[in-house]
């Protein structure tokens, strides 16, 4: 195994656990939900993707190309962001019941805590 590739695993090991170190912390020190949800979130891409990234570089270097671990990390990247933008506008809406909310536009935008907020005055007009 070539000295560059076990340093470049390395770095990448050290890279990954460092940022799931961070995000860990994060979780339990941050006091607001929405900055709760930020830390995990980026220890979970990029930590995760980093050691991922690490142990594709070991594989190579012995010879045993693995893209397992790419295909996780795809998966990883598209999914951790968009499960965590559904947490957030959960908790956007969190303090409504049904009958509070909005009815969807027709004109196809998206419903934001914005919208609420205009559907309000119309209903105090």
């Amino acid at each position: 195994m070539s000295t560059l590739a076990e340093i470049l695993a390395a770095l990448a090991v050290v890279i990954g656990g460092i940022f799931t170190l961070v995000g860990s912390y994060g979780l339990v020190k941050l006091d607001k939900p929405m900055s709760r949800l930020h830390a995990p979130t980026k220890a979970g891409t990029l930590g995760v993707g980093s050691l991922l990234l690490a142990s594709m570089l070991y594989s190579a270097a012995r010879g045993q190309v693995s893209l397992h671990e790419l295909l996780i990390m795809a998966f990883l990247f598209v999914t951790a962001p968009v499960s965590a933008h559904f947490i957030a506008k959960v908790h956007i809406h969190r303090d409504h019941t049904a009958q509070e909310l909005p009815v969807p536009p027709e004109d196809n935008v998206w419903a934001t805590k914005n919208g609420m907020a205009d559907q309000d005055d119309k209903d105090k007009a």
